[in-house]
């Protein structure tokens, strides 16, 4: 699923807000962190975020988000965004980052998480989430 860059997502410049990005990111992020942990998860930390492209009005904002680290209740995504191009498809990274999530018990506590599956077995983790 693609997200639209509309002018009330956009600064003075015509670029996307840097939080509404940060936004679409930890909802990717958490989509991967549930999948993989299986319930209730919250974002403990969004960390090394860096804005590489502006994404302008009238782009598409595609979402790749992967568990790439597990803990013993964390999990930490990488998130890939990319704008697009709607009238030629072409596509290109525009924002990367890593977010932390703990996953958490009906009693809101921290509770385990399974490890992640070796790369390319069954069970894989990476999970596309496009808002």
């Amino acid at each position: 699923m693609l997200e639209l860059v509309f002018p009330k997502d956009t600064n003075y410049h015509g670029t996307a807000f840097g939080g509404w990005v940060l936004s679409l990111m930890d909802k990717a992020a958490s989509v991967a962190a549930v999948r993989h942990g299986g319930g209730n998860v919250v974002t403990a930390r969004m960390e090394a975020v860096d804005f590489h492209l502006p994404i302008r009005v009238g782009d598409a904002v595609a979402l790749d988000a992967r568990v790439i680290k597990v803990g013993r209740s964390s999990m930490t995504i990488r998130v890939d965004v990319y704008r697009e191009h709607m009238a030629s498809g072409e596509q290109q990274l525009a924002t990367t980052g890593l977010f932390v999530f703990v996953a958490l018990g009906d009693d809101g506590k921290p509770r385990a998480v399974p490890p992640l599956a070796a790369e390319g077995q069954a069970g894989d983790k990476h999970i596309e989430a496009r808002p």
